[in-house]
């Protein structure tokens, strides 16, 4: 049972609820099946909510919402997180800004991750919908995003990942190979933004292949 008494009630009471908004919608779009994909959003300086591992993230409840510290640490909590919540932590140490990231596992993101070639970066240029991302305010902008390839050592995809973020601040999101997409944004609301831009950008590259075969 979570010790309520080390962070705001209230406060993981409405994280809880936006991350429990969030798998309803992930899920019916197709972006978050069955069990896989997690959610976390901040909950103050030191602590967020996260899905608990192995829940259908159509169907969350609030006992499906746990609260880690910035290292990953359950807090007073029998649950087991995600496996990849050190993904998550790191973002929230970098950028103290952000306080919503999402993971999510659709078709789209799972395929284009593994037709970008190894060692080389999904470039978006030339979509008006760049914009949907802060910074970005012109079709002109490129906006490199990363490919990760997928380990089961998640401290050192973590510190990679770190690493990434600490040199580029201003980026949105990464593609993790053969997996799927993380993004994040201040609120929940601006993290499910971006997971809709990303959507429609991956499936407007995987068109522009199919043509240009």
């Amino acid at each position: 049972m979570t010790d309520l008494s080390r962070f705001d009630v209230t406060r993981y009471a409405a994280a809880a609820q936006s991350i429990i908004d969030a798998g309803r919608l992930l899920y019916g779009q197709g972006w978050s099946p069955a069990t896989s994909s997690n959610y976390s959003a901040r909950i103050d300086a030191e602590h967020l909510a996260i899905t608990v591992s192995g829940r259908h993230k159509g169907r969350l409840r609030q006992e499906d919402v746990m609260v880690v510290d910035l290292d990953g640490n359950p807090v007073q909590s029998h649950c087991r997180s995600s496996a990849e919540t050190l993904l998550h932590t790191v973002v929230y140490r970098q950028l103290p800004t952000v306080g919503a990231v999402l993971h999510t596992h659709s078709v789209k993101a799972t395929v284009l991750s593994r037709l970008i070639p190894a060692g080389q970066a999904l470039t978006l240029q030339g979509y008006e919908l760049q914009k949907a991302f802060p910074g970005y305010d012109s079709h002109d902008c490129s906006l490199d995003i990363p490919v990760f390839d997928n380990t089961q050592e998640i401290p050192a995809l973590a510190a990679e990942t770190e690493a990434w973020l600490a040199r580029n601040p201003g980026q949105p999101g990464y593609l993790i190979r053969g997996h799927g997409l993380y993004t994040w944004g201040d609120t929940m609301d601006d993290c499910l933004r971006h997971v809709e831009a990303f959507e429609f950008l991956l499936e407007c590259e995987l068109e522009m292949m199919r043509v240009l075969r």
